[in-house]
This record gives structure tokens, C-alpha cells and sequence, in this order.
């Protein structure tokens, strides 16, 4: 049984997987034969009988710890030691982990009165097996993933579990403070703005919850060791295993962004007045390029290429300037990125501006996305743009992309409930292997058909009346909608028919707890982006269940069948009654009106057959289409960004040199 990774003389004082060791990863501890993986909820004799094992162990320890006596006490550390020493000589044997296992089974009934289903205990278990594990909505991932950590925290093993986002990091650590208590664990979560010797607190405890973005950057600050930046002595102990919840947006969705640590470039006042006078300079020309005829813009590229005629016509333009404007590749991709920043980047779909800075949104969650900034220039022309003052040039110290970060972790596994879909991707590049897991209770969600709405603006006049009318059977109500626009103008058309109603954007990020917290009751009304979307549990009062749990209005344009399936997931949790819809029309949000335009005031509060009806099977099959095509173009750049993070890497170790 190979050792497992943990920083002492074996592993040494940082344990990181080297970047040559490709996939895929070690072979499984306890073999499943390849029909089993195929077949969801079909287990092998081996993991019932390991189940079996665990639920015989922890009902021999439970009543001996609960009685609360000395001897009792003396045999739970006795048996909480054991179950430490067997992992640290055994590793995830199959005997030492279920030992293991029962210990957390039993502190898990003392701390918080509840117990691990076979289910969880099976997904436990292949998270220590490496494995990425597929639960659906609602059925206990946050405790599996628990159960995993503290049985390789027991192991000695540093665990860090890698959340969504901040809120949830945190959430999810206080939660399980008092199981870690139990075990004699200590837990603790990293948040923004903490400092270097706070986080090196903090990675020092056993369990430690995160964001992938705050591990991420960490990491490359230890390797830099810049002198005053309180990473000359490494915060972390190495990467020795990540348990990632919601895995596929870690892994997939946020692999696109590159993550970069930018320093500040000495520039003399001169130098700096050339630079902007370049920019500005570009961003006046491209004033003269139209759309379709000097260059491509289909809406939702943001990557815009000037064509034969733009690039002849930018010539034209840019003759009277001189100095590098006579380059032909230096003014095509000076005209590029201004292009990009006038026509592309859209204020409260790709950024927001507060306190006349430019704050960009992560377009997968709609969260402002801390510490980030567009490179080569592209910062600059869109503060331009904006009337905000000009952020000091960079230049890149270090990158990396979470496709190379989490490869050089020893110990790799994870949960979602949107896996199957990106297998193939997920196993070529981190070599895991998706097990799919069954609903452990018989769904009651209701899916009623998908809509069709000619205009945003009646989609959203629907919505609003579909709202106060569920509101006042008693039903909460989850709209999702694309960017904070939409979610403003739904706001505008719900408070235009009287509904009471919370929005939860990027606006409003500082009260996602509040919001998410009273999502579920009787009759609330909620609008959200992206953010309600991956990790969060809407709990439902008894009244809300009564009238038909929650009702999910799915009106987001996803790129990806995986991002619908969260969404729509909110409803019909854990057998709960839930109901779901999906809405689409032809026109872009963008595309219609001010919400202050008089045209809404003439606008009727009801929708017409004309304006409304039921998707046809050839448009479904069209948007189903579109969204394989934009999943497949998502991942050959996924693969090409890849490949440029490592030549990058190569380049930098030969300079250091």
C-alpha cells in the first residue's frame, strides 16, 4: 500500500506532485469493474462490504461514547487512536478506513444527530479512492465530502476542501466545527484579505476550507517568495490532497481564466503619458470601424478580428499618426482590443463600476471577481471608456491555470451533481474516473414544458405575473436570469405589479446568507444570476413544502446543459416537491429597451398567445445544439490554454536560470 502524502522526511516539508507525472493517477484502491462504473447505483460486493463493516463498527462504538461515563470516554480515544495509527500504517486500506469511517459516523450522531446514508458512505469512500463522484442536487454531498476529510485528516494527511466561493467556504467550516471537535480536528477557512501569517495559521490545521482562487494565488506567491510580501516562509504545507466540491466548475468552467500575479512597472511620467495618449488614441479610431463591415461581432464574441476591409481602412486612419501606428501588427491589435472594450465588454455583464474603479463579474457565478484584471492594455481601454482613472501598469510575475494547479496535487477527487456530461475531458486531462451515484428518494420535481417569448421584455412581464400569482398560493419562487440587468429589470417589472421580492447580484453579494436564508419560505419571491446557482441549499419551511415546494423559472442563456442542470436543481431536493420552467426568446436582454424607455409604461401586465408559447421540439433541439457546439469550443480552449501555461512555465524556469 503506497504511503500517503503528507510533509515529513519521505514527502519533504512542501509535497507537490511533479508537473512530469501526467495522468492518469494511481490505480484504485478497491477495484470496480467497468459495467459498475457504467451503471448508476449498481455497487460491487466489496463496497457493501464495506458498508456493512462501517455500520457494524459504529453501532458496537455508539452506545459506549454516548454514555458519557470515563470508561466510555477513555474507550473512544482509545478506539479514535487506533482508528490513526491503522490509517497512517495502512493508508485508505479498505479495513483501516472503515474503522475510520465508524469513528466519524458515530461523532457525526453525537455533534450534530444525524448519520451517513450508504449512499454518502459510498461516495466518502471513492473520494478517498481518487474518484470523482456525481450525486444529484440535494443529496448530501456537503456530508460526504465531510466524512472524506476527516478520514484523511485522521490520516495526517492535509486536507483542503475547495468550495464554489468565499460564503460557502466559510459556511461549510463552522458547520463541521463540531464533528472536527470530536475527532480532535481542527478546521478553519481561508477569506480574502487575510493576512500571510493568519493563512499560515489557518493551512496549518488539519481540514481547511477555501476558494479555489484564494488557494491558487497562494500557491504562486509561495513560489515567488517576493521579500515583504509574508510569503519568504510558504503559508501552505504543499498540495497534498483537494476535496473539490462542485467539481466540473472548478475543474472545467473556471479553467478558462488563467490566473495571474501582477507586479507594479517603474514608469517615468513621460512614459506614462505615451502610453495612455497610445490608448486613447486606439480607442478614438475604432469609432470608424462599423460592425460586420470592418470587423466580426456576432453579440457574444469577445474576442473581435478586424476583416480584409477593416484592416485596409484602420491603415487609412491611423496614416496621420505615425510612430508604431505604422506597424501593421502592432495597429491591428491596438484596434483589436479597443474594439473589443467599445462593442464586447458590456457594464453589468462583464464588470461594474464602484467607486470609480472597474470590478470585474465572474461570468459563471455573477460575483464581483476579487483581484482580477484584464491584461495587454485591455484594463486600460476600458477604464477609458468608463471615465475612470488609469490603473498602473504590470507586468506578469507568475501564472498558472487551475488545469496545471490541480494536477500537481497527490490526491485529487471531488463532487457535483453535473459531472457526466465532460467525463471524456475530466479523465484525459486529470485522469479521474466519474461514478454517478442513484437518488436515494424517488424525485417529485415537476418539469413543465419549455416556453418560447418573442421579446425579453415579455419574458419578463411573464415572469412577473407568474410570480405574484404563485406568491400568493404560498409557493417561494427562484428566478435566474443571465446578468445584473436582468435581474434589475426583472426587479423593475415585479415591483411595477406590487411583488415583494429580494435580488441577489453582484450588487447585492453581501447579503447572499440573508437572501439565500429566506429563499425558502411560503410565498418568497427571488430574483438571482449565476450565484444561486452552484452550491446553494435553499431550505424550505413547512408551509413552502405544503404549497408545492420551490418553483424554479429558468431564464438564463447558459453555455452549457451542466449549468442548467444546477439551476433547475434547486427544485425537488431530497424527494421534497418542487415544480421547474424554462423560458427562452428570441431576442438578447441587451437588445430591448431602458428600463426608464415611456414604451414600458404602455405595456400591457398580461402576455398574449401571440407574444407566448410552447417551445417547439425543433427549437429545443436547436438551443441543445448550441450549447454542445459552445461546450466543444470551451474545451479545445480549455486544452490550448493548457498548453500556453505550460510554455509559459518552461520559459520562465529557462530565464531563471
Amino acid at each position: 500500500m503506497a504511503a500517503l502524502p503528507r510533509p515529513g522526511p519521505r514527502w519533504g516539508a512542501y509535497p507537490l506532485r511533479p508537473e512530469s507525472a501526467a495522468a492518469p493517477r494511481t490505480a484504485p484502491l478497491w477495484p470496480t469493474a467497468w459495467w459498475h462504473r457504467a451503471v448508476p447505483g449498481l455497487n460491487t460486493r466489496r463496497h457493501i462490504a464495506w458498508q456493512c463493516e462501517v455500520d457494524a463498527l459504529a453501532q458496537a462504538l455508539a452506545p459506549q461514547v454516548a454514555c458519557g461515563t470515563p470508561q466510555g470516554c477513555a474507550h473512544w480515544m482509545h478506539t479514535l487512536a487506533e482508528a490513526r495509527m491503522a490509517l497512517r500504517r495502512h493508508g485508505f486500506e479498505a479495513r483501516a478506513t472503515a474503522q475510520a469511517m465508524a469513528c466519524v459516523q458515530v461523532a457525526l450522531g453525537l455533534s450534530a444527530g444525524r448519520q451517513l446514508h450508504p449512499l454518502q458512505l459510498l461516495a466518502a469512500g471513492q473520494l478517498l479512492n481518487q474518484q470523482l463522484v456525481e450525486m444529484s442536487t440535494g443529496e448530501g454531498k456537503t456530508l460526504a465530502m465531510a466524512a472524506a476529510a476527516c478520514v484523511a485528516a485522521l490520516a495526517g494527511v492535509p486536507v483542503h476542501v475547495i468550495t464554489a466561493n468565499d460564503y460557502l467556504a466559510e459556511r461549510d467550516a463552522q458547520a463541521l466545527k463540531p464533528l472536527c471537535e470530536r475527532l480532535n480536528l481542527r478546521v478553519g477557512h481561508v477569506a480574502p484579505g487575510m493576512a500571510p501569517a493568519t493563512r499560515r495559521e489557518v493551512y496549518g490545521r488539519d481540514i481547511v476550507f477555501t476558494a479555489a482562487r484564494e488557494l491558487a494565488f497562494d500557491h504562486l506567491r509561495d513560489g515567488l517568495a517576493l521579500p515583504g510580501s509574508g510569503h519568504e516562509t510558504p503559508v501552505l504545507r504543499g498540495l497534498c490532497m483537494a476535496l473539490l466540491d462542485e467539481a466540473d466548475s472548478i475543474l472545467l468552467d473556471e479553467a478558462v481564466v488563467p490566473l495571474v500575479i501582477s507586479g507594479s512597472l517603474p514608469e517615468k511620467p513621460a512614459q506614462q503619458a505615451a502610453r495612455r495618449a497610445l490608448w486613447w488614441q486606439a480607442y478614438q479610431l475604432s469609432k470608424g470601424l462599423a460592425a460586420n463591415t470592418h470587423f466580426h461581432h456576432d453579440g457574444g464574441q469577445l474576442d473581435l478580428q478586424l476583416t480584409d476591409e477593416g484592416q485596409a481602412e484602420a491603415a487609412r486612419l491611423a496614416q496621420p499618426l505615425g510612430g508604431p501606428w505604422r506597424r501593421p501588427g502592432t495597429r491591428h491589435e491596438l484596434l483589436r482590443l479597443a474594439l473589443t472594450a467599445r462593442h464586447a465588454l458590456v457594464r453589468e455583464r462583464h464588470y461594474l463600476v464602484r467607486e470609480q474603479r472597474i470590478e470585474l463579474l465572474d461570468q459563471l457565478t455573477g460575483r464581483v471577481a476579487v483581484g482580477r484584471a484584464w491584461t495587454q492594455g485591455l484594463q486600460a481601454l476600458v477604464e477609458l471608456k468608463e471615465g475612470c482613472p488609469p490603473s498602473a501598469p504590470t507586468d506578469t510575475l507568475a501564472q498558472i491555470t487551475y488545469q496545471r494547479f490541480f494536477q500537481r496535487y497527490w490526491h485529487l477527487a471531488g463532487l457535483s451533481g453535473t459531472l457526466a456530461e465532460a467525463r471524456g475531458e475530466l479523465r484525459e486531462v486529470y485522469g479521474l474516473t466519474v461514478h454517478r451515484m442513484p437518488l436515494r428518494q424517488p424525485s417529485r420535481r415537476q418539469d413543465r414544458p419549455v416556453r418560447h417569448f418573442c421579446s425579453a421584455e415579455a419574458r419578463w412581464q411573464a415572469a412577473a405575473a407568474a410570480a405574484a400569482r404563485l406568491r400568493a398560493q404560498g409557493q417561494p419562487v427562484l428566478i435566474g436570469t443571465d446578468t445584473v440587468t436582468d435581474s434589475e429589470r426583472l426587479s423593475w417589472h415585479l415591483t411595477r405589479q406590487g411583488v415583494p421580492h429580494a435580488v441577489l447580484n453582484a450588487r447585492h453579494d453581501r447579503q447572499e446568507a440573508d437572501i439565500i436564508g429566506q429563499a425558502g419560505r411560503a410565498g418568497q419571491v427571488t430574483v438571482a444570476t449565476r450565484m444561486a446557482g452552484r452550491g446553494t441549499d435553499i431550505a424550505l419551511d413547512e408551509a413552502a413544502l405544503a404549497a408545492g415546494g420551490l418553483h424554479v423559472i429558468h431564464c438564463q442563456r447558459n453555455e452549457s446543459r451542466r449549468m442548467d442542470r444546477q439551476l433547475l436543481g434547486r427544485a425537488g431536493r431530497q424527494g421534497q416537491p418542487g415544480s421547474t420552467e424554462t423560458w427562452i426568446c428570441s431576442g438578447n436582454s441587451a437588445d430591448s429597451p431602458p428600463i426608464s424607455d415611456p414604451m414600458l409604461t404602455r405595456c400591457s401586465s398580461s402576455v398574449t398567445e401571440s407574444v407566448v408559447r410552447t417551445a417547439s421540439w425543433g427549437r429545443r433541439i436547436t438551443v441543445r445544439l448550441q450549447q454542445w457546439i459552445e461546450e466543444q469550443r470551451q474545451s479545445a480552449m480549455r486544452r490550448h490554454l493548457l498548453k500556453q501555461d505550460q510554455q509559459w512555465e518552461v520559459r520562465s524556469q529557462q530565464a531563471r536560470r
